[in-house]
């Protein structure tokens, strides 16, 4: 099938198609996808069928440039995340609840976002998207009703996909670049639940396990080096394409700091003004957290506020962030120093999965004992160029 455009819109001829005069694994049902919406829709498919095959939940995912901004199980949401989220005393199914958390996890990445579903998208999932900036989705099935709102969305632009659940891909995929074709075997190997028997340390709650095991599949279709942080069926922060693990690891703290300060009594109290947009308050609250404001910005933020301007102030944040614990953290290759161990200590990690095989095992090992973080030794690394 023609693609409406390459990765770049200057890139005008892009196609897709099946290989060897087979069925192709998503079809095309509604809108004009560029080459980056397929490229999103084939790892988010096979990010959320992964997901709900290991743990028995509708699994969501929320992509952006080839990379999940955030990832969910069907959890339900306590009354302060449902707050965050903006879905108080909404009617949420399974399969809404972990979009809704999917694209909480990072809400300012999500914006125009390319939603996967592992489940059959309902009218409740439908009704959420219809009110978000996103680019398409990808799903097994559409309720009737769901299908028609989606369709309407963006003036008739959005895109519907549907993944076919029985498809199983060749054993091996290539790619041209540059004049060459490289080829290599699929990475088939799914992840299951024995991958975090090797315990090196500590131990791990069920609701570790499931988190980490969702942190680990959410890894393996997010472009490397890659580290992630889990909470309650989650993720919470995931810090991509970084060339230093350490790097990873502090960006993805940072975002699951901003995540728990979402949930600060302070950021939950900021009113704004009727007719403010759902994602100018989004963007807004992450502003206000981060703190660094500008004088212009401080004097737009109080415009669209109904009641004077409180800052949130840095002990504050520390305060706060320092009640953040049970994070879950995951590492698509192995923890080369115990400097990550030590920066993770300061986002509520207490559990920690990774391939292990460094030189310095021992060393993040004692890190891990010393901070009472207990670790997983997974033997997988799940590399995603």
């Amino acid at each position: 099938m023609q693609l409406r455009y390459g990765c770049n819109p200057h890139q005008a001829y892009a196609a897709a198609e099946g290989l060897n005069g087979h069925d192709a694994p998503i079809q095309v049902l509604h809108g004009a996808p560029s080459m980056i919406n397929f490229l999103d829709a084939l790892n988010a498919w096979q990010l959320v069928s992964e997901a709900r095959a290991a743990l028995d939940l509708p699994a969501a995912a929320s992509f952006k440039h080839v990379s999940p901004a955030g990832a969910a199980v069907a959890v339900e949401l306590p009354p302060d995340l449902a707050r965050v989220y903006e879905v108080s005393g909404r009617e949420l199914t399974p399969a809404a609840t972990a979009y809704v958390r999917a694209r909480g996890a990072d809400p300012k990445s999500s914006f125009g976002d390319f939603v996967a579903l592992s489940d059959p998208v309902d009218t409740a999932t439908a009704d959420f998207l219809k009110g978000v900036v996103s680019d398409g989705i990808v799903a097994p099935d559409y309720e009737p009703a769901a299908f028609e709102t989606l369709t309407g969305k963006k003036g008739g632009a959005f895109i519907v996909m549907q993944a076919d659940a029985s498809f199983t891909a060749p054993a091996r995929e290539s790619r041209e670049i540059f004049g060459m074709k490289l080829i290599q075997d699929r990475n088939n190997r799914a992840v299951v639940a024995s991958d975090l028997d090797h315990l090196v340390c500590g131990n791990l709650t069920p609701a570790a396990r499931r988190d980490l095991l969702l942190g680990l599949i959410a890894l393996k279709y997010t472009q490397s080096n890659s580290v992630g942080y889990a909470l309650d069926g989650q993720m919470i922060g995931i810090g991509a394409g970084q060339q230093s693990r350490v790097d990873c690891t502090k960006l993805a703290g940072a975002k699951a700091d901003i995540w728990h300060l979402g949930r600060h009594p302070k950021v939950l109290g900021l009113a704004f003004k009727s007719g403010v947009r759902r994602q100018d308050r989004i963007n807004w609250r992450v502003r206000y957290i981060e703190g660094d404001l500008t004088a212009g910005e401080t004097d737009a933020l109080r415009d669209v506020l109904e009641q004077p301007l409180e800052p949130l102030t840095e002990d504050e944040k520390r305060q706060w962030i320092g009640q953040l614990d049970g994070v879950s953290l995951v590492s698509d290759g192995f923890i080369p120093f115990r400097d990550n161990i030590d920066h993770a200590s300061r986002h509520g990690v207490r559990f920690v999965a990774q391939p292990g095989g460094s030189n310095r095992d021992a060393e993040v090992e004692a890190a891990c004992r010393e901070y009472g973080i207990a670790m997983v030794h997974t033997h997988l690394r799940l590399f995603h160029h």
